[in-house]
């Protein structure tokens, strides 16, 4: 049984500009790799209205997991903006799950929310 797929999905990305108290709004791209080699990420982040940044690489070691901060992601010194929505693609070289989770603390009622980003079969 293929544990995972080799390409995901996730169509709504947004970092708050602002943040409430001492909590930072974020997102991550949360990769599990049960494979025994690790999976080599290219990651790339669609925008409304300009070029996309294109296959960014990131790596997660075997029978590992990792949060991937989209705030820390760039390409050749390009980060993503905040306050601007955008979607993302994960395309890895080995089959791999990937969830998407949102912090947004931009009032005091805090929301966090999850989930399963869309495979590719």
């Amino acid at each position: 049984m293929q544990k995972g797929e080799t390409i995901w999905y996730i169509p709504d990305g947004y970092i708050p500009p602002e943040s409430t108290n001492d909590l930072l709004s974020h997102e991550s791209i949360c990769v599990l790799n049960c494979q025994e080699r690790k999976a080599q990420l290219a990651i790339t982040i669609y925008f409304e209205d300009r070029p996309p940044l294109e296959k960014i690489a990131y790596e997660v070691p075997a029978k590992r997991t990792k949060h991937i901060r989209t705030s820390e992601l760039s390409l050749d010194g390009e980060k993503i903006p905040v306050g601007v929505p955008y979607a993302i693609e994960v395309e890895s070289d080995e089959p791999i799950i990937v969830q998407y989770s949102r912090l947004d603390s931009t009032q005091p009622e805090l929301a966090l929310m999850s989930t399963i980003a869309y495979a590719l079969k």
